[in-house]
């Protein structure tokens, strides 16, 4: 018995549980950063620690992917991640309120919480993915990812407004009790749209006696090993790693541009983000509705989408390249936009890439390949932004003109994403494929290793 696909509704569920998680770390992530530098005047080092931290811990991903293949249902793990999650976000507030009192005691609890919401962040997330994976149909994987990701976005928007409008005037109870109450709050959705989402796991015929019986599922270690030998996953593990990380380096050191080159007030370099993310949604909304029009044409390919993204990301940072160069003259706000508009379509075509690899390697590795590649983006997300700054400030100090060392970094980042494009063209090629291209590369320049590779294969 195969289980239901999931239609618009479901799949609007499920987008309800990733606007609960967003809400949840829209506030320990940006809200509790503020509040530890301004209010309580610590270094910007300490909340850059702990954010670092969540997704350091978020390498746990695989294991907690492996822990839902064992079980075969996927939603008692993000339930369980989010109740994780809500609790690490309420202990973070009183760590952040308890520095004021006692730092070392208040970063100490921090830790443990920042760690907590990692591990919340990677059960609830990595099983979200898979259950959306297993039931898509892959003509609605594409327009899928765009309405889940896009809710979470708003999950980010509605928080930060209005927990923004709540905790004026700032005071510590105010900053625990709005935290609490988003949590509840994200957490009482995400329990209520999953409900009954999943439906029961479809019971399998019991087997003849003499059919053998099904192989035992295999330890963690070992799935993770045999997953890690598929080239296929091995490649796409590698790709989400180097364009996340060209993804996230720009994130921290676009509006600091904006503001030392083209003088920019926090206002302004503000509103150039919302210009970014407004291209970022109009990337993902394109690449959904090409999916879903031109399904088995060339421009529903996920794989030209995804290439196609990474290269236009790439020019559109050397774009910002000539930006730091040119200085005012140059239109900074059109080649923002463009930089969001091919993020949002390359990383939405990935995530539906990623959907559709996952079930290739069978029903006992599902969780165990979207664990593995959900921690290479974490990683590569927790060093994007160190790597984006530091290279910035290292930049600066060689150089000595801002401009030019922003550029610097844009340039090097444009570099990330052309290796990630020429990485991604090979995604989910056929072996077949890649053999004859191979033959035929050879036979052009020596016929006589065509004939031994063709004997070969």
């Amino acid at each position: 018995m195969t289980a239901p696909m999931l239609g618009w509704g479901g799949i609007a569920r499920l987008g309800l549980v990733q606007a609960a998680l967003g809400a949840v770390i829209v506030l320990t992530t940006s809200t509790l950063n503020r509040v530890m530098v301004v209010e309580l005047a610590l270094p910007a080092l300490v909340p850059g620690v702990l954010v670092a931290l969540h997704y350091l811990v978020q390498v746990l991903r695989p294991r907690m992917g492996h822990g839902s293949d064992l079980g075969g249902r996927r939603t008692p793990w993000i339930a369980g991640g989010m109740a994780v999650l809500a609790f690490g976000g309420v202990l973070a507030a009183l760590a952040t309120v308890w520095m004021a009192s006692n730092r070392a005691a208040g970063i100490a609890l921090a830790v443990v919480a920042f760690g907590l919401i990692g591990v919340g962040v990677s059960a609830c997330g990595t099983s979200l993915l898979v259950l959306l994976a297993k039931r898509v149909t892959p003509a609605r994987r594409a327009a899928a990812a765009t309405i889940v990701w896009m809710m979470m976005i708003v999950g980010f928007a509605v928080t930060a407004g209005v927990a923004g409008h709540l905790l004026d005037p700032y005071s510590p109870l105010r900053l625990v009790m709005v935290t609490l109450g988003v949590s509840v709050l994200a957490l009482t959705v995400a329990l209520l749209a999953l409900r009954g989402v999943e439906g029961a796991t479809p019971e399998l015929p019991a087997a003849l006696p003499t059919e053998p019986a099904p192989a035992p599922h295999p330890a963690f270690r070992e799935a993770l090993a045999e997953v890690w030998a598929d080239p296929a996953a091995r490649h796409f593990t590698l790709f989400v790693f180097v364009s996340m990380l060209a993804f996230s380096a720009q994130d921290l050191i676009l509006e600091p541009f904006a503001g030392s080159v083209f003088a920019f007030t926090p206002g302004q370099s503000t509103q150039l983000s919302g210009v970014q993310h407004g291209g970022v949604l109009l990337g993902m909304i394109v690449v959904a509705l090409a999916g879903q029009r031109f399904a088995g044409r060339a421009l529903g390919s996920l794989r030209g989408w995804t290439v196609g993204g990474c290269v236009a990301s790439g020019l559109a940072l050397l774009g910002l390249v000539a930006a730091g160069l040119v200085g005012s003259g140059w239109p900074l706000a059109a080649t923002v936009f463009a930089l969001g508009a091919a993020n949002g379509a390359f990383s939405i075509a990935a995530i539906a890439s990623m959907m559709r690899l996952a079930g290739e390697g069978g029903a006992s590795s599902e969780g165990v390949r979207m664990g593995l590649w959900g921690a290479a983006q974490a990683v590569a997300f927790g060093l994007g932004g160190l790597m984006g700054t530091a290279a910035s400030d290292l930049s600066r100090w060689l150089i000595g003109s801002p401009g030019a060392a922003y550029a610097a970094v844009f340039a090097f980042e444009a570099l990330l994403f052309f290796v990630a494009a020429a990485m991604a063209a090979k995604v989910g090629k056929p072996a077949s494929v890649a053999a004859a291209q191979a033959l035929a590369r050879a036979e052009a320049f020596d016929p006589r290793a065509a004939s031994r590779l063709s004997a070969g294969t």
